[in-house]
């Protein structure tokens, strides 16, 4: 069964940076593509970025596009997320997803951006 954790999560100022971890456990982290959704107050949750587990290239929603990069280390089992350039409409609540046999979601990790 997978389990995901994220951490790194925290209060910025407006272009300020921060990196989310998302450790994953039972399951191959190369094996399977992960992705990045977040959920602000009143919003529905929306993706923002997925890694592929065959070439290891990261796609992004127009809303982080250039700001965000996600990469993984496969020897710690742990996919991150570099935040710069944050703005106060990034303030959400942060989580990692991966669908092995089933979908997985880690408990989040809150982030905002305020001055």
């Amino acid at each position: 069964q997978a389990h995901l954790v994220e951490s790194g999560g925290g209060s910025v100022q407006p272009g300020g940076s921060l990196r989310l971890s998302c450790a994953a456990s039972g399951f191959s982290l190369d094996a399977y593509s992960i992705g990045w959704f977040r959920q602000a107050p009143g919003k529905e949750r929306e993706g923002i970025s997925c890694i592929s587990d065959l070439d290891d290239n990261g796609v992004y929603a127009n809303s982080v596009k250039g700001r965000f990069t996600i990469s993984t280390d496969n020897t710690k089992s742990t996919v991150y997320l570099q935040m710069d350039s944050l703005k106060p409409e990034d303030t959400a609540v942060y989580y990692c997803y991966v669908y092995t046999t089933n979908a997985y979601w880690g408990q989040g990790t809150q982030v905002t951006v305020s001055s």
